[in-house]
């Protein structure tokens, strides 16, 4: 029986999704030996980390091009692993930019490739929709929509729902949270989800402080909460926060800010669509350097950023993209979202229909058992 997996995720929602898909291969095939590139839960559940994800994390065009030395370096690594250890099976996580060279050096091996939550080619036009056509033998994806376009496009893929079905739940309730943490029930609570890279936290925090700082001179009693991502030091936080003594940095919680908070402020990626399965209102914010905005604008053929948004087919929740993201563009938003009856309920209601969209849990067994169909087809 043939054993051998190499999976790549580059980012901490890779590593989370990855952990799923990890744990339910071996639940089904216990001899497997799977390597390559992931995160801490991963490892945790067995797979050999040629590279973590900490070390792999970018923000930007501008990033990747300032640290193009190491990922030439890590690719190669890469190709070499894949000429010694011989899988016979690749199993890309989201992460283009490094996953559709691993496949094009993966089919010249004849290693049946597997892409497991698919890159938005969508967003970005057709051209890296065709790259994938010539390279994936299966895709197993996880917006709806997404089945049809790449079918269409000529891939093999199937909608296995969403993994975040399985894995997003509060532990505690709220009475229980706000004890602990010391927070008023009586009083607001803004939740700030400022990404889970170092980058991410420098450029998007502290607008998001500022913001508080304004609203909360005109409502004091405002609390607020930061989640605090396990990827990004404490330091990094505190060098921002400094002597705000008005929030709370709160550290393995995240599920917890985003169930009992009353208003989300999250950076653009999965935790926007963690926030949505709660149905806590949020704003989506992002902010890259402007050579990747830029380049960015010209290449985006979609008018939203956020998978929320995305996967709702309408702007139901307010976007603030690079020069948008200033407090006083937010603050008006944050009011409605907070104060606003009518319009926290239009939003909770879109929010509850974004999850029936996402089919129902199992996308990390369903993805599992195609690659292990994949792996004994050989």
């Amino acid at each position: 029986m043939k054993n051998k997996v190499m999976i790549v995720a580059g980012e901490a929602s890779g590593d989370l999704h990855g952990s799923g898909l990890v744990r339910e291969m071996f639940a089904q095939q216990s001899d497997l030996e799977i390597f390559g590139i992931g995160g801490d839960q991963m490892s945790n559940l067995g797979m050999q980390l040629l590279y973590h994800i900490n070390e792999m994390s970018v923000v930007g065009l501008w990033d990747v091009l300032k640290r193009f030395a190491f990922f030439r370096k890590v690719y190669h690594n890469m190709v070499a692993a894949m000429d010694k250890y011989l899988p016979e099976v690749l199993i890309l996580i989201d992460y283009p930019g490094m996953n559709l060279k691993l496949a094009r050096a993966a089919k010249k091996r004849d290693i049946r490739i597997l892409y497991y939550i698919a890159p938005q080619a969508w967003a970005w036009g057709s051209n890296r929709i065709q790259k994938m056509v010539q390279l994936v033998d299966k895709m197993a994806v996880i917006i709806p929509f997404e089945e049809q376009i790449f079918r269409d496009a000529g891939i093999d893929a199937t909608f296995v729902g969403h993994p975040l079905l399985e894995i997003v739940n509060s532990k505690i309730d709220q009475s229980t949270f706000f004890s602990k943490y010391g927070l008023n029930a009586n009083h607001p609570v803004i939740g700030l989800l400022p990404g889970s890279r170092n980058l991410e936290v420098k450029r998007l925090l502290p607008e998001m402080l500022q913001t508080i700082v304004q609203l909360r001179n005109k409502y004091p009693q405002i609390q607020t909460i930061i989640s605090k991502s396990n990827s990004v030091a404490w330091d990094v936080y505190q060098g921002i926060i400094q002597n705000n003594v008005h929030v709370k940095l709160l550290e393995n919680c995240t599920y917890e800010i985003m169930k009992h908070s009353d208003l989300l402020v999250v950076a653009s990626g999965t935790a926007t669509l963690e926030s949505a399965l709660f149905e806590t209102p949020l704003i989506i914010v992002y902010k890259v350097d402007p050579i990747s905005y830029l380049i960015g604008k010209q290449l985006i053929k979609i008018d939203s950023i956020g998978l929320v948004n995305v996967i709702a087919e309408k702007k139901i929740v307010p976007e603030f993209v690079q020069h948008q993201f200033r407090w006083n563009k937010l603050m008006p938003e944050m009011e409605n979202l907070l104060f606003n009856d009518d319009q926290r309920t239009d939003v909770i209601d879109d929010l509850r229909k974004i999850k029936e969209k996402l089919g129902s849990p199992g996308a990390s067994r369903r993805t599992a058992k195609m690659a292990i169909e994949m792996l004994n087809s050989v």
